[in-house]
């Protein structure tokens, strides 16, 4: 009893106990965690956008970069507007991965840089938010699916490639000089527009025969090799919602922005340790079973057990709190004995007249019963006794 008592209770858990059951958690999250370090790392330096041409997933394009390269034909990526605008010449073909994610200002910025550049722009589906600034005199038409089309034109480009898949965005050409391919429904998803000296822009409706997936069909790697490829040096600019202008204020900010020290797949580590955090609190906090009991240090009598409970009535002056207990351990062993279901012992509508069928000539069962508290102790005990007569009565009558 001394040791026990002085020490921890049966229920708590000593210190090597708590570290034996915690310890599989923190190995499993300490590996969870460096998983997910290890893996954003990975991803950090993995380029897996749409288009992108050092992605080798089927919605990206390396591998019509790679065959550039063996042309000889240089390709760089510019994720920035600067970037790409910086890298226009002569001898460059600037292609322009998503135009219409650009704004209006650097719509504007991109078609000066086209203008004196002297090179060639291809726009991979260009819709009405760009097509208006980058390629004057061209409008937009509805949208078609991408299927097989034929050339329809004379451009030796799409000559040599035949049948290619293309579709996406449609144009409608205002100007003669435009050559017009590819026609859907009557209307060209390639479009040539020749621009000052050796310059032209290249419209085409969809950017899906550039893909990793689509380039070996058709003739879609003779057209990309020959649009992408009539110049020396590929500039390949993906823009992107990130790709705002250069604020020359910002650079003289010494905080900066954290964000951008991270790397580029910080956001995606961060979501999948979420993940297994909370699939580990799910798989510890399953339920382990029925409860087991304990065997007790001790073994307490009945009679103990009721008369400490009546100890505790007595000092707080519980009267009607022992009062209640008697009466309705009393209704409820004498109602099935009186034919009452035991769902209704405690109502004296029921009680009462079954039990005046068996004890007609006692006309105090109710105050018995179902009366008030007792006044002092003797009422309480005087209660109890009649209580125990009124029981035995009904059971021998």
């Amino acid at each position: 009893m001394s040791r026990r008592a002085a020490g921890a209770t049966s229920t708590s858990l000593t210190p090597r106990q708590l570290w034996a059951r915690a310890r599989g958690t923190l190995v499993l999250l300490a590996v969870l965690l460096l998983g997910g370090v290890l893996l954003a790392t990975v991803r950090s330096a993995d380029h897996g956008g749409y288009l992108d041409p050092r992605s080798v997933d089927p919605s990206g394009g390396r591998a019509v970069a790679e065959l550039l390269r063996a042309q000889r034909v240089t390709v760089d990526v510019a994720d920035s507007l600067t970037e790409a605008t910086a890298a226009t010449g002569a001898d460059t073909t600037l292609l322009v991965t998503a135009p219409d994610l650009l704004t209006d200002d650097q719509q504007s910025t991109l078609y000066g840089a086209m203008t004196r550049s002297a090179g060639r722009t291809v726009l991979l589906g260009a819709g009405l938010p760009s097509v208006g600034t980058l390629a004057p005199g061209i409008e937009t038409s509805v949208g078609t699916t991408v299927s097989t089309l034929e050339p329809g034109c004379t451009l030796p480009a799409a000559s040599r490639a035949g049948s290619v898949e293309l579709g996406g965005e449609r144009y409608r050409t205002g100007t003669a000089t435009a050559d017009a391919c590819y026609l859907s429904d009557g209307l060209p998803t390639l479009v040539r527009l020749p621009g000052p000296g050796t310059a032209d822009t290249v419209l085409l409706g969809s950017p899906q025969l550039l893909t990793n997936k689509r380039l070996a069909q058709q003739g879609n790697a003779s057209l990309a090799l020959q649009l992408l490829g009539s110049r020396p040096h590929l500039v390949w600019y993906l823009p992107s919602l990130t790709d705002v202008p250069a604020d020359p204020e910002a650079a003289d900010d010494p905080t900066g922005a954290f964000l951008d020290l991270a790397p580029s797949g910080w956001l995606w580590g961060t979501l999948q340790l979420a993940v297994a955090a909370l699939l580990a609190a799910l798989w510890r906090g399953r339920r382990l079973g029925p409860l087991v009991t304990e065997q007790l240090p001790v073994a307490v009598r009945a009679s103990e057990a009721t008369e400490g409970r009546a100890r505790l009535y007595r000092k707080a002056d519980a009267r009607d709190r022992a009062a209640t207990v008697l009466r309705t351990a009393t209704r409820t062993r004498i109602a099935p004995l009186l034919g009452v279901p035991s769902k209704d012992a405690h109502t004296s509508d029921l009680l009462l007249p079954a039990l005046s069928v068996r004890l007609p000539d006692d006309a105090g069962h109710r105050d018995l019963l179902f009366g008030p508290a007792p006044a002092d102790d003797t009422a309480l005990i005087r209660l109890a006794d009649q209580l125990d007569a009124l029981e035995r009565e009904v059971r021998t009558s």
